[in-house]
């Protein structure tokens, strides 16, 4: 059930309920009222979820050409919720592939009403689109052959550097190659398994992602030992769900259900299964257990997009 899921109409009051309760659509009149996404979905009896197609573990495509991670069982968790609050006997789930350069247009355009991956919620995006509470928490850092003895920013200085097209890393490290005149050259890739791709031919000496997402790569590749991610954090990351600005009512509609996630437990079973057991392809097993930066953001959940809301995190 979507928990606090509140419509607000012009014309009429709508079946508002309390807060914890879920959401009733007694009759096609209070249907009328829904607006933005909500009524798009009523209507249509179709949502439409964005993934990615290399984001391991949070959203990516299996042996079977299948979506699947951790973002989109959250996501599938969401429109179980949907389907019901709304009354719809059945509901047409889509799938549209996104990349960080495309996922923030096809949201505006209404290609996608959700974007299920490892998308980093921060203020500047906010002034776009809207996002979900936060649903990870992770850090900016590089990753680099362990051979090329590289630990610090500074040692990437002049070197060619690799960085996945739209996003918020690779905006970083450029900024922070003319704050600090290192000289280096950075490559934008597609996606992030282009990038990884870069690193292991030796055309870029280090990626900066991420780092969940680099440890994912790196536990992927034929020789997983041969990699190394930086220690030090550029910057605080949090992954939300993102959707379109300005729906409080969807936007209300999905926080209910990855708050009741929380609450209840359930996501510690979802986390397991991405970060804690071996996953499709390849049975590997990335041994990350539930930080305790995000145990604090599952205790007291937050849609901040500013990293200075996590400090102490």
């Amino acid at each position: 059930m979507i928990s606090g899921l509140r419509f607000v109409t012009l014309s009429r009051a709508v079946c508002l309920v309390a807060l914890g309760a879920s959401l009733i659509i007694p009759d096609a009149r209070a249907a009328d009222a829904l607006t933005g996404t909500l009524k798009k979905i009523k209507e249509t009896g179709t949502i439409t979820l964005g993934y990615r197609e290399s984001s391991v573990p949070f959203s990516y495509i299996d042996e079977k050409q299948k979506a699947v991670g951790y973002s989109i069982d959250i996501c599938a968790r969401i429109v179980d919720a949907l389907q019901k609050d709304l009354g719809l006997a059945k509901m047409e789930v889509r799938y549209n592939p996104v990349t960080s350069a495309t996922r923030i247009p096809l949201m505006a355009n209404d290609t996608i009403d959700l974007e299920c991956g490892s998308t980093t919620n921060n203020l500047d995006r906010e002034k776009q689109v809207g996002f979900s509470t936060t649903i990870f928490l992770t850090a900016n850092r590089f990753i680099s052959k362990r051979s090329a003895k590289l630990k610090t920013l500074q040692d990437l200085k002049g070197k060619t550097i690799v960085g996945t097209s739209g996003t918020t890393n690779i905006k970083q490290i450029n900024e922070l190659n003319t704050k600090g005149a290192l000289g280096m050259t950075i490559i934008p890739a597609k996606d992030h398994a282009e990038a990884f791709l870069m690193l292991e031919t030796d055309r870029a000496v280090a990626f900066v992602m991420d780092d969940v997402v680099l440890a994912g790569l790196a536990a992927g590749a034929k020789t997983p030992d041969e990699y190394e991610i930086s220690a030090d954090a550029l910057s605080i990351e949090p992954y939300a769900i993102m959707m379109r600005k300005d729906d409080p009512p969807f936007k209300a509609a999905v926080d209910g259900v990855i708050n009741n996630l929380y609450k209840s437990g359930e996501i510690n079973h979802i986390y397991a299964k991405w970060f804690e057991a071996p996953i499709p392809p390849r049975s590997i097993n990335m041994h990350l257990p539930m930080s305790a930066a995000f145990k604090r953001v599952v205790a007291k959940p937050t849609d901040s997009g500013d990293p200075a809301a996590y400090a102490g995190n």
